[in-house]
């Protein structure tokens, strides 16, 4: 049933000729586009013109990838599953809002025909027109509706079916999307905490090493052995100045008064002697 909903889909956009490419696109990897043209047999511009019509939907995905030889881009698609079953939902929905409606107004209003032309006519033409047909000038007849509405609940309820079978897909592809997502954020989680685990080791060989690093220096500062320091001459060591004392201006004067006297005193005792 689901290649069924899936052809349909491509059908409603694109036309019957593009439904084999359902059967290549309906996988789980991305399938280049030069190996579509070739197993449908066309030309790379056509498998393009159906694959653009359908990407405008969002019925298919594509990658593309460089080519290292030749420098070019080369694209690979896959169909979308799940879009494509809601493109179809959405089409059932219009169909069988469209079939009520012309069910009410079959039951409800009375319609007019003319059985050599076939033609028919709502109640409010036919007066317009005298209940007379444009083409041949033939009475019309008041036309049976039961056999139309019939076929038209027939097909209303074939709708439903389809409607009913195209959601139970879609509950099956959500969870399939589902599990997948789940087991790409275990996989995510697993990564994270390999990645702190790393870490943590990493930190903690930095901080043994270091704590060995300084065990080591604190041993080897242990076994040196002491300097023996060679007793220096007295005669090479430097005699250290004092430093001077402050002195004021008076006491300078006065220590200056002192020598001058005494110099005196030394000249006059040389001159009696």
């Amino acid at each position: 049933m689901l290649k069924k909903f899936l052809r349909d889909a491509v059908n409603l956009i694109v036309g019957k000729q593009a439904e084999e490419i359902v059967d290549l696109l309906d996988t789980n990897n991305h399938i280049n586009e030069f190996i579509l043209a070739k197993k449908l047999d066309i030309t790379i511009n056509q498998t393009r013109n159906i694959l653009y019509k359908m990407s405008d939907y969002g019925l298919v995905s594509s990658i593309r990838k460089k080519d290292k030889k030749k420098g070019w881009y080369t694209y690979f698609w896959k169909i979308e599953v799940l879009k494509s079953l809601e493109f179809v939902k959405s089409d059932i929905f219009k169909k069988i809002n469209q079939l009520e409606n012309q069910i009410q107004k079959r039951e409800t209003k009375r319609f007019y025909i003319c059985k050599r032309c076939n033609i028919e006519l709502n109640e409010e033409n036919a007066l317009i027109h005298n209940f007379i047909c444009r083409e041949c000038g033939d009475v019309l007849m008041l036309k049976d509706n039961t056999k139309v509405v019939r076929e038209m609940k027939k097909n209303l309820d074939k709708l439903k079916r389809d409607l009913d079978f195209v959601e139970e897909e879609i509950k099956k592809e959500t969870e399939k999307i589902e599990k997948k997502k789940l087991k790409e954020l275990k996989k995510e989680e697993r990564a994270r905490k390999r990645k702190l685990k790393m870490r943590r080791k990493r930190r903690k060989e930095k901080k043994t090493s270091k704590k060995t690093k300084t065990k080591i220096k604190k041993a080897k500062k242990k076994v040196k052995k002491p300097k023996i320091k060679k007793k220096k001459s007295p005669s090479s060591k430097k005699q250290r100045k004092k430093p001077r004392k402050k002195v004021s201006r008076k006491s300078r004067k006065k220590t200056l008064k002192k020598k001058v006297k005494t110099k005196r005193k030394s000249k006059k005792l040389k001159k009696y002697k």
